[in-house]
């Protein structure tokens, strides 16, 4: 079951991720991945990380996000 907070973090998470990558990845002149592949993992990958770690890692830093963006307005 998926939660609506748990979406959130995902979406957040995965705006941080594709916002970071994508300069990144120009800096270097890497091939880039779309926001999708951020959110949901890479295409046509048997990889366990790829399938559901991604998801993981967004809610992560979807939450320290979250979280860093509360306490800065806080101290405003």
């Amino acid at each position: 079951m998926k939660s609506v907070l748990g979406e959130l973090f995902n979406f957040i998470g995965a705006v941080v991720r594709w916002i970071y990558g994508s300069i990144w990845r120009t800096i270097f002149q890497k091939p880039k991945f779309t926001f999708v592949e951020y959110l949901r993992g890479p295409k046509q990958s048997d990889d366990w990380f790829d399938q559901t770690g991604h998801t993981f890692v967004n809610r992560i830093i979807g939450f320290i996000t979250l979280m860093l963006l509360i306490l800065l307005s806080s101290l405003l």
